[in-house]
């Protein structure tokens, strides 16, 4: 759980073209963290939700075809 603001890290096995983009249950997009071309390595992101309602998101990142989804829980 997180109030507002949280960390997402992440790491690319890959150089390419990195997209992490977090949506609400229903599917919609709540907003673009990242949408860059990014060497391969570690990263390490603010994430602000200061804006939204209580409750659970998922973060989608993806480069090149794979594509991993967590979620994050906003409590206020």
């Amino acid at each position: 759980p997180f109030n507002p603001v949280t960390k997402i890290e992440y790491s690319l096995a890959q150089t390419g073209d990195a997209k992490l983009i977090v949506y609400d249950l229903l599917g919609r997009k709540v907003d673009t963290i990242v949408d860059a071309y990014q060497s391969a390595g570690s990263y390490a992101v603010n994430f602000n939700g200061n804006k939204l309602s209580s409750g659970t998101y998922l973060y989608s990142l993806e480069i090149g075809k794979e594509k991993i989804v967590k979620k994050m829980t906003l409590v206020k």
